[in-house]
């Protein structure tokens, strides 16, 4: 797989974030401060996730556009669309539940926006410990499966902090 990378893109409060390649926790850090960036900006009226590129997403990274999706579903009435034609990637946004708080399409969108690669943060062990908490808990919101399935994992990043 190839080394995953985040690109990004706004323009009169419509944003694109673009996952290309294996997305792991190591961008993580980045992608939570243009998530925050977008929730300070006031205005958002689309929200797309380009995952025609995308070859893995970790549960971090899908916790992470779940805050995003929900905090547009809430205070924006905006419902973030996903594109992503991988039958593999996509299954796993369904059984994940990302269904209820994106529409997801496999089709291709029309035209490519220009888009600028976020750079990497590395954080600390304690920010990625609270990043990937929050990113699970988030998750295991949406359905029983993956409350079990992410059970474990919050209770070992809650008694590690």
């Amino acid at each position: 797989m190839e080394p995953g990378k985040i690109l990004v893109s706004e323009h009169d409060g419509a944003y694109v974030i673009k996952l290309t390649g294996d997305v792991r926790v190591t961008l993580c850090t980045s992608l939570s401060n243009y998530i925050e960036a977008i929730f300070q900006s006031g205005h958002i009226s689309e929200v797309v996730v380009d995952m025609l590129e995308a070859e893995g997403v970790d549960s971090t990274t899908l916790g992470l556009l779940a805050k995003l999706a929900i905090h547009c579903n809430d205070k924006y009435q905006v419902k973030p669309v996903v594109f992503c034609p991988d039958e593999s990637l996509y299954k796993t946004l369904s059984v994940m539940g990302l269904d209820d708080v994106f529409d997801i399409a496999q089709t291709v969108p029309c035209e490519e926006n220009d888009c600028k690669e976020l750079s990497i943060i590395s954080p600390s062990v304690d920010e990625t410990r609270e990043q990937v908490l929050e990113a699970h808990r988030l998750l295991s919101l949406f359905n029983d499966r993956n409350k079990q399935e992410f059970m474990d994992l919050i209770r070992a990043l809650e008694e590690s902090s």
